[in-house]
């Protein structure tokens, strides 16, 4: 499995993806907007939270930068009537030759 981290008020943030969604959709969701983040293996997260607002990452070379809930949720609603837009079947384009 894997996890999401971000930056966020000088600690890293950590997401755990469900599995419902694309790792990548969960981060562009997830992610607060503009905020870069690292889509990284379970084995790079300690397991101990213990210490958590010691953990540190490198964020400069982001495997991306977080969209925020509402922008995601606009972008897929655009994506979903476009497809549906698509399928719908074409008006009958009856022509009157008298």
């Amino acid at each position: 499995m894997t996890k999401i981290i971000y930056p966020i008020d000088g600690k890293v943030a950590v997401v755990f993806p469900t599995g419902e969604l694309p790792v990548d959709q969960v981060a562009l969701k997830d992610v607060p907007a503009g905020l870069p983040f690292l889509i990284v293996d379970d084995a790079d997260v300690p397991e101990d939270f213990s210490f958590s607002d010691a953990w540190v990452a490198d964020f400069s070379n982001p495997d991306g930068h977080g969209i925020g809930h509402d922008a995601w949720a606009a972008q897929q609603a655009a994506a979903l009537a476009q497809l549906r837009e698509s399928q719908a079947p074409k008006e009958s384009q009856d022509v009157d030759h008298d």
